[in-house]
């Protein structure tokens, strides 16, 4: 019997824009995937796991391949203020929510 497949993962090293375009890059410096800015929207931060983009009223996250995971209204999460690991925390309401990159709530505590 067979192992099961296990999709291999890109960690992201860096996003750059080019040409109208967002370029992602693995740690080796070598392009994953791009997308046109257009459709993606404006880049807020990255990690080495997701991206997290911001168009209209809403946040978006993706993976490597820009595909997307999740995405959220800017009013039910908040302001953005930082990016790290697997988590994103966004402040509302003088509290600071950490959200998973599927923007479920993880914790939140006062400032």
């Amino acid at each position: 019997m067979r192992p099961p497949r296990i999709r291999v993962t890109k960690m992201i090293a860096d996003v750059m824009s080019k040409n109208n375009k967002y370029v992602v890059f693995n740690e080796q410096g070598k392009e994953i995937a791009n997308g046109w800015e257009d459709n993606l929207g404006n880049l807020v931060d990255f990690t080495d796991s997701f991206i997290l983009f911001e168009k209209g009223d809403k946040f978006f996250t993706v993976d490597e391949r820009l595909k997307e995971i999740a995405h959220e209204w800017k009013n039910t999460v908040g302001e953005f203020r930082n990016a790290a690991g697997h988590i994103v925390n966004f402040t509302k309401s003088d509290k600071i929510y950490t959200r998973d990159m599927r923007f479920k709530e993880i914790s939140h505590r006062w400032i």
